[in-house]
């Protein structure tokens, strides 16, 4: 990420960060990560496949219906905390960028609220940074 990126997203964290607490201090601490050792990232011809042309053929690609996917679990409250990293690692997966990422998950905050938004952009960032992890491996 670059330093104004990294900027500006954490900025947007401390801010959701100083409104979740207001909200609800007990789901600060949550952490789900052990469920999703279980679901493996999918490569990206089957994400293609499965999210691309499947369900519309000359529709949507793989990167934005998985775009659209984020937007909508974001807006639900970002609960299904597993299954919103697969989400991003998926995006990531078919060419989404760290930023479009935040972007769409920033613009939530308006239809989710947030405590929404901030919940998601934890989690997203949590997936950018082990990604930037496996990039060293």
């Amino acid at each position: 990420m670059t330093d104004a990126f990294q900027k500006m997203f954490q900025q947007m964290l401390q801010s959701g960060q100083e409104m979740a607490r207001a909200f609800n201090p007990a789901l600060e601490h949550v952490d789900t990560k052990a469920f999703e050792k279980l679901i493996p990232t999918m490569p990206s011809d089957m994400l293609e496949m499965w999210f691309g042309k499947t369900f519309n053929r000359d529709g949507l690609d793989a990167r934005t219906r998985l775009l659209v996917t984020l937007a909508a679990m974001t807006v639900q409250g970002a609960h299904a905390e597993p299954q919103l990293r697969m989400t991003i690692r998926h995006a990531i997966a078919a060419g989404a960028t760290p930023r479009e990422i935040a972007e769409v998950i920033y613009q939530m905050g308006m239809f989710g609220g947030i405590p929404a938004m901030q919940k998601a952009l934890e989690i997203a960032q949590g997936v950018f940074t082990e990604s930037e992890g496996n990039e060293t491996e």
